[in-house]
């Protein structure tokens, strides 16, 4: 067996890092209007983004790291994901960056976070680290007031509830079918905040031993389904996706033996010795529905990306360009020395965050306002907010006054671009913009296919109310349009091509008849499972081609993956 060219079953079905280079956000928003964007109680700008799919934080952390650099104003981010396991990656992400620098030094914390959001394995100190954050979350997301105490950042109020809702979903009628009374105990059972609490019970080490998620062997196992044939050939495969794709779109500081490495073993960021990475990364773990021996399975298995890598996000563009020199037409900085450089120096600038300029010991940048009082050199904590939406939700935001023309910006990645319809254009006010990530460095797909997919995206753009952005630069990796009043645009992006997609761009060919190898997956024991339609990994996924086929009449497009919680009592067994 050979998985098709431009299947897209490479990219997986849950994103763990973004195609793209990570973008400041306040640059990407409109100029700010002191008249209409001020916020009355305290006299300062807000910048309200929705995103869609970011998945690692990266656009929050590079846009409150260069915060300093623009005039102030008060953020609110609204991040919707299609899976709790990836809400849970945004909070421990953030709890590291934001973490007191006189408990974790800069190096130790740009380190610890290479591996938590890029490696397969971790070392053990990381692995530890992530226990600990993990336990102190799942203790504190139940805990609403203690956690807007510890985390004042934060706010999951828009997840729906669990344990406080289950009295009301259990108090059926008594005459009540026993399939209604199966549906209301597994919507009670399966809310979101139940569900990301267990994900962070996982992580902390609610199940003992490594074979809780063999992430190597669960890595080679969907290196074997994806390639086929081929796997005996892999270092040849994973070179050609490099030279012939990864490089000649834009990603040419990305080396072949850190490439290699990755697409071998998932450890993209080797810091120590290769012998210090022995223990699995939790935090890649996802649950997915299955169908195994005619059962329907609950399975926690890696899903992610196998083709590649966290490169791009943080490693192929650097605001210092003598990382970006050659010698003698190659590189002289390797994507994983990039990538460590840049998350430095974005560290750098969050350890700042909320210090004032005294406290910093360079009374020459304390500067006084009419009373003398030093200004902050950036926003203080509660300058910011991160708002967690429900996942599902993209559609049904305009339903909520609080939500209709709120946003001055909204980002979509690649994987999400179905959801961008009118519905959610009529979130973003007028003269808002609009960003969509390309898939540029997709490596399973074409470059015909790549024109489709930024063809449909140029038409989605149009028919949700938004129209190609005047003046903004050709890129090959976004595409960027404004909401044009009270009526959509005519015209079309040259940027992002014209025309109709071919038919094999919104419909890749699937192999039904192969179904997944057994050891893919670790089955989830005790639980009740979803009363959904079982689906195989290449079947279930929202791949990037798929997502371009708009929702027919009034459907509601599902979730990427299910997430399924992922406690038991006793160690999971292999199938």
């Amino acid at each position: 067996m050979t998985t098709p060219a431009g299947s897209g079953t490479g990219f997986g079905s849950v994103s763990w890092w973004g195609l793209s280079p990570a973008v400041d956000l306040q640059a990407e928003s409109p100029p700010v209007d002191p008249d209409s964007q001020a916020d009355t109680e305290h006299g300062t700008p807000e910048l309200n983004v929705l995103l869609l799919g970011s998945v690692d934080g990266r656009h929050l952390l590079r846009t409150l790291a260069r915060a300093a650099l623009w005039p102030r104003r008060r953020f609110r981010f609204y991040v919707l994901e299609n899976n709790m396991e990836a809400v849970a990656r945004h909070m421990l992400i953030f709890c590291l960056a934001l973490e007191d620098p006189e408990k974790m030094g800069l190096q130790e914390r740009s380190e610890t976070f290479l591996e938590v959001w890029g490696n397969s394995l971790l070392r053990p100190p990381v692995a530890a680290f992530v226990r600990a954050q993990a336990g102190r979350l799942a203790r504190l997301v139940p805990e609403p007031d203690r956690l807007a105490e510890q985390l004042p950042w934060l706010s999951l109020g828009a997840l729906k509830e669990g344990r406080e809702d289950q009295v009301r979903e259990a108090a059926v009628p008594a005459a009540a079918s026993p399939s209604f009374c199966l549906h209301a105990g597994l919507a009670a059972q399966f809310r979101e905040r139940d569900a990301l609490e267990a994900v962070f019970r996982f992580w902390a080490g609610g199940e003992k031993g490594p074979e809780a998620f063999p992430m190597s062997r669960l890595w080679d196992s969907r290196l074997r389904h994806y390639l086929g044939s081929r796997y005996d050939a892999r270092r040849g495969v994973s070179d050609w996706d490099l030279h012939m794709k990864l490089h000649d779109r834009g990603a040419r500081v990305i080396h072949t033996s850190e490439f290699r490495r990755w697409r071998d073993t998932g450890v993209a960021f080797e810091l120590r010795d290769a012998s210090a990475y022995h223990v699995p990364n939790r935090t890649l773990a996802s649950g997915r529905l299955l169908s195994h021996r005619g059962e329907r399975v609950a399975a926690r298995g890696y899903w992610g990306d196998i083709v590649t890598g966290p490169f791009v996000a943080f490693g192929i563009e650097a605001d210092d360009e003598t990382l970006l020199r050659t010698s003698n037409g190659q590189p002289i900085k390797t994507a994983g020395e990039i990538t460590q450089h840049n998350v430095t120096e974005l560290f750098r600038e969050m350890a700042a965050w909320g210090r004032p300029r005294a406290a910093q010991g360079d009374p020459a940048q304390v500067q006084g306002d009419a009373d003398g009082s030093p200004e902050p050199a950036a926003p203080v904590p509660e300058s910011f907010a991160v708002h967690f939406l429900s996942l599902g939700s993209a559609l049904t935001l305009h339903h909520k006054s609080c939500y209709k023309g709120r946003f001055q910006l909204l980002y979509m990645a690649c994987g999400m671009v179905h959801l961008l319809s009118p519905e959610l254009g009529a979130c973003v006010a007028p003269g808002g913009r609009l960003i969509v990530e390309l898939a540029q460095f997709l490596v399973d797909l074409r470059q015909e296919q790549l024109q489709g997919f930024s063809t449909r995206v140029g038409e989605l753009a149009q028919a949700a109310g938004f129209a190609p952005q005047p003046g903004a630069r050709r890129s090959q990796t976004f595409a960027r349009f404004y909401k044009a009043g009270d009526s959509a645009p005519s015209h079309k992006d040259p940027a992002v091509g014209s025309g109709t997609p071919p038919p094999e761009v919104l419909a890749p060919p699937l192999e039904a008849s192969n179904p997944p190898p057994e050891d893919l997956t670790q089955p989830l024991e005790g639980g009740t499972l979803p009363s959904e339609p079982l689906k195989r990994p290449s079947e279930s996924q929202a791949s990037l081609l798929e997502a371009l086929v708009p929702p027919t009449g009034s459907q509601t497009p599902k979730p990427e993956s299910l997430t399924v919680p992922p406690e038991t009592n006793s160690p999971i067994p292999n199938f």
